[in-house]
């Protein structure tokens, strides 16, 4: 199990100070949240952060695109230091070009689903992806409830891919659900509020405990 703590509920003050102590708890990933006011409802980072925190951290930089017109920030952002970068099966016009642009510059290539979209959606891309991302919320804010039903999606998914297939699941994670999830067939588990409160380096440990996980 990947632990992917979600800098989009971090203190922004304090953002570089937080997000090493993420990696130092054991978070392999951090999963970076893009959003451009147009597809979700809120603005958040460009490829700046990305830029500044690459320096002070070894972790897998997770990219999560939450945009339209995604296909004019792959490569920004693949410069700024992202390691991999998903793109939303909602608002992507030319999949195959964004898919085949993201490998081209190296990093691995992932597509993300809105719950309300179905995931065989995603079938047809299988063998051109590295992980394919289920929203267990509506994507636009921190702190929602996990929505149970996309549980059904994950397993369907995982029989789908089969077993050394990534998927992520991102929104509403905590320590109550973490578990449940992972035991769908999830192995990539974004957590936002979650990890980044005043135990950040407990709250990571308990987190990959509870997956039976010491690091990840």
């Amino acid at each position: 199990m990947i632990l992917a703590p979600s800098i989009l509920a971090a203190d922004a003050a304090r953002l570089g100070e937080q997000v090493s102590c993420t990696e130092r708890a054991g978070a392999k990933w951090l999963h970076i949240d893009i959003m451009d006011g147009h597809f979700v409802p809120n603005l958040s980072f460009g490829p700046g952060i990305v830029k500044a925190l690459r320096p002070v951290s070894n972790q897998f930089f997770d990219v999560h695109l939450m945009i339209e017109r995604a296909e004019k920030y792959i490569e920004p952002f693949a410069n700024a230091g992202a390691d991999g970068i998903t793109v939303h099966l909602e608002c992507v016009k030319d999949m195959d070009g964004c898919l085949a642009l993201i490998r081209s510059l190296g990093k691995k290539a992932g597509i993300a689903i809105n719950p309300d979209t179905p995931a065989d959606g995603l079938l047809r891309y299988l063998d051109k992806i590295d992980m394919a991302l289920v929203m267990s919320v509506f994507p636009g804010y921190g702190g929602q409830k996990y929505i149970r039903d996309v549980n059904e999606k994950i397993r369907f998914l995982r029989a789908a891919a089969g077993p050394e297939f990534r998927i992520e699941v991102d929104g509403g994670v905590n320590a109550s659900n973490i578990k449940d999830v992972y035991s769908c067939g999830a192995d990539v588990l974004v957590a936002g509020t979650a990890v980044f409160n005043e135990d950040i380096d407990g709250s990571v440990k308990a987190l990959l405990h509870i997956c039976g996980n010491t690091e990840n």
